[in-house]
């Protein structure tokens, strides 16, 4: 990244609302930092609204900015994606430690999916379609998928009741049921407050229990 990359501006205090506040990175923290501005309008907008011009404003750098590092829109909502990946098996795997047996765990974890779902709705939306299910296409977002995948695959295959034929399928189960609540949630189709429950992870805890 060079100085031309840098946009003057004003310091943290004098930054708008909604917009970061505009500073230089050092090498190696752009990268991190634009991804970091990518999730932030991708939750305000929406995916649709996303372009790399808003993600280098939103950042406070130049608009040539972000190809040091990605190629294209889609190299950086591949990032994006990414990310959510890894923090949904992350949280996820928090969730699990505090349950104390195998089916609580297994029971954790598709709590945590569903919170992951409504605390981060355009972020779920990228992560299962924005990219047209182009996993395949990128490495890393490939290896964090099949990682949040692996994480309810060890929880369903703990619980005997629930693992019927091979570890695989039945771990599917488990992912559509929770993930078909999440985008049912997401979409509005039902609501919490309908079964007198006072948010998301209140409906799915009983759902899943």
């Amino acid at each position: 990244m060079t100085d031309s990359d840098i946009k003057d501006g004003p310091g943290p205090s004098a930054a708008p609302p909604g917009e970061a506040a505009r500073q230089p990175y050092h090498h190696g923290e752009l990268r991190p930092a634009l991804i970091r501005s990518a999730r932030a309008l991708l939750e305000e907008d929406g995916l649709e609204a996303l372009s790399l011009r808003a993600v280098a404003r939103r950042a406070g750098v130049s608009r040539q900015a972000p190809y040091h590092h990605f190629a294209d829109k889609h190299a950086l909502l591949a990032a994006v994606a990414t990310e959510g990946f890894r923090e949904l098996a992350a949280t996820s795997l928090a969730r699990m430690q505090q349950a104390p047996d195998a089916r609580a765990r297994l029971n954790a974890s598709g709590v945590a999916y569903v919170v992951f779902a409504a605390a981060n709705p355009s972020l779920f939306q990228l992560m299962f379609g924005g990219l047209g299910g182009r996993f395949n296409q990128d490495e890393a977002l490939n290896a964090a998928r099949k990682d949040a995948f692996a994480v309810i695959r060890a929880a369903s295959a703990d619980v005997p009741a629930v693992s019927r034929g091979t570890p695989d399928l039945s771990a599917v189960a488990a992912w559509a049921f929770v993930h078909g609540l999440a985008e049912l949630l997401n979409k509005g189709a039902i609501q919490p407050r309908d079964f007198g429950l006072a948010d998301a992870e209140a409906l799915a805890d009983q759902l899943i229990r």
